[in-house]
């Protein structure tokens, strides 16, 4: 049989549920409060930031690797066979652009447009 309660446990068990009650309260005034919804916001779309980042940095690395890989062998030494025909395209394009530079009535530079 149950243990009968006395007015005094009663009274201890009320003040006891309304201090559970006013400690969930507070809580949930402080998630709905704007600041905090403002701020979880701001920490989500910060986390997001950050794992986009996270992500393009490692492709970015690995894009930088095989490049890398492609004109470095493996114990460090430059592959001459990539790197010879690679510097002849690009000092072919650099001399391209420096002609048709020449080329243009202006020299090469653009005529800046003056804002009134």
């Amino acid at each position: 049989m149950p243990e009968a309660r006395t007015p005094a446990d009663i009274e201890a068990d009320i003040i006891r549920r309304r201090q559970d009650l006013a400690a969930a309260l507070d809580e949930i005034a402080v998630r709905v409060h704007p600041k905090t919804i403002v701020g979880d916001a701001k920490a989500k779309a910060a986390a997001a930031v950050d794992r986009t980042a996270g992500r393009a940095y490692v492709v970015a690395n690995r894009a930088v690797s095989d490049v890398r890989a492609q004109f470095v062998g493996e114990d460090g030494a430059p592959r001459l066979e990539r790197l010879v025909p690679a510097a002849v395209v690009a000092v072919a394009v650099v001399g391209a652009l420096a002609l048709s530079a020449k080329r243009r009535p202006d020299g090469g530079r653009r005529a800046r447009r003056r804002h009134h």
